[in-house]
C-alpha cells in the first residue's frame, strides 16, 4: 500500500535530483494547492457570509505569502558564493523563517482581534452564516493542509525554511478544524459561542508553534552554537585528540540550514608541514564525523614558534619600530 508521500511525491526520491530542488518542488506544488483552496474559501467565506471562513482565507493566503517566500529564498541560496557574499546566500532562508514565524503571531493577534469584534457582533451576524456551505469548504481545506503536511513533514526535520512553511499548514489545520467545529455549532445549536472560542484556541496553538520557529531563527542570525553541539565538548574533543596541545579562539555557528562553521587556532606539536598537513586533513575528518561540521577552518601554530615569538621582540613589533626607537634614544651632539 502506498502512502500519500509515495503517492504525490514518488518522483522525488529520484537519486538523480539533489535535495535542492527536491525542496523546491515541493514549494511549488504545496503553493500551487494553496492558491487554488484560498481562491474557493474566498468565495465561499463572501457567498455564506461567514466571518470565520473569511478568517480562514485570510491564513490560507499568509500561507500562499510563506510559500512564495520560501521558493524565492529557496531560489536564493541557490546561488554561488562571489563577490562580497563569499558565504553565499543562506542566511536569506534564516530571514525567510524568521519573517514566517512573525507572521504567523501577526495573525494570531489578528485573529483574536477578528474574535473580540466577533463577540461584540454576535447577535447581529447568527442569522446571515450559512453553516453547511462553511462546513463543506472547511472539511476540504483540513484534507488540503493533511495532505501538504504529508509532503513537507518529511523534509522538513533539517530545513528550518521548510520548517516554517509547514507551521503555517499546521496552524492551518488546526483552524480548519475549529471552522468545522464553529460550522456545526452553529448549523445544529446556534452555539454562536463555539466560533469565538475556537478562533481564540487557534490563535494560541498559532503563537504558540511560532516562537520556537522565531527563537532558533534569532539563535542563528546572533551566530549562536547550534543546539546539537556543545563547544565545550568540541573542545575536549580538539584538546584531547593526539598533536594538539592548545585550542585557542574556538567558535562555532551555523550559516544557513545543514551548515556549520568552525574556526580556531590550535597549537600544536608538528614539527614539518607535512606533520601539520594531515594533522589538518584528520582533523577535518574528525569533526565532520563526530560533530557534523562541515566547514572547518583552523589555524595550525606549532609550541616552538609561539615560544620564539614570546622571546623575540622581532616578531612582536616591525623592524621600522625598533630602529625608530633606537634612533630616539641615541643622543646626538649638536656641539659641532
Amino acid at each position: 500500500m502506498f502512502s500519500l508521500q509515495q503517492c504525490f511525491c514518488g518522483c522525488f526520491d529520484n537519486s538523480k535530483i539533489n535535495p535542492s530542488q527536491q525542496k523546491t518542488r515541493l514549494l511549488w506544488i504545496t503553493l500551487a494547492v494553496l492558491v487554488v483552496f484560498f481562491v474557493a474559501e474566498w468565495g465561499i467565506g463572501l457567498w455564506s457570509r461567514s466571518l470565520s471562513l473569511q478568517a480562514d482565507a485570510v491564513h490560507m493566503f499568509s500561507d500562499v505569502a510563506a510559500m512564495g517566500l520560501s521558493l524565492i529564498t529557496s531560489w536564493l541560496a541557490q546561488r554561488p558564493a562571489k563577490g562580497k557574499a563569499t558565504f553565499g546566500y543562506n542566511r536569506v532562508e534564516i530571514l525567510a523563517a524568521l519573517i514566517n514565524g512573525l507572521s504567523l503571531i501577526f495573525i494570531a493577534t489578528l485573529i483574536s482581534w477578528e474574535a473580540i469584534n466577533r463577540w461584540q457582533s454576535s447577535e447581529q451576524g447568527l442569522e446571515q452564516i450559512l453553516g453547511l456551505p462553511m462546513l463543506g469548504i472547511a472539511v476540504l481545506g483540513l484534507l488540503m493542509n493533511l495532505l501538504n503536511i504529508a509532503l513537507l513533514h518529511p523534509h522538513s526535520h533539517k530545513d528550518l525554511n521548510l520548517r516554517g512553511a509547514l507551521l503555517h499548514i499546521i496552524s492551518d489545520t488546526f483552524s480548519s478544524v475549529g471552522v468545522i467545529f464553529a460550522a456545526l455549532a452553529i448549523h445544529l445549536w446556534n452555539w454562536l459561542w463555539a466560533d469565538i472560542a475556537v478562533s481564540l484556541l487557534v490563535a494560541i496553538l498559532t503563537s504558540l508553534s511560532a516562537l520556537p520557529l522565531v527563537q532558533e531563527s534569532l539563535k542563528i542570525l546572533l551566530e549562536y552554537a547550534p543546539e546539537s553541539i556543545d563547544p565545550v565538548e568540541v573542545e575536549k574533543s580538539l584538546k584531547s585528540y593526539p598533536g594538539v596541545s592548545e585550542v585557542e579562539k574556538l567558535h562555532i555557528w551555523t550559516i544557513g540550514s545543514q551548515k556549520v562553521m568552525l574556526c580556531a587556532n590550535l597549537v600544536v606539536e608538528c614539527g614539518t608541514l607535512e606533520e601539520r598537513d594531515r594533522l589538518l586533513r584528520n582533523l577535518q575528518i574528525h569533526l565532520n564525523n563526530s560533530f557534523e561540521i562541515s566547514e572547518v577552518s583552523l589555524q595550525l601554530s606549532s609550541r616552538k614558534f609561539k615560544a620564539i615569538t614570546s622571546i623575540n621582540p622581532l616578531f612582536n613589533q616591525s623592524l621600522i619600530s625598533l630602529i625608530s626607537t633606537e634612533s630616539a634614544q641615541t643622543p646626538v651632539d649638536y656641539s659641532m
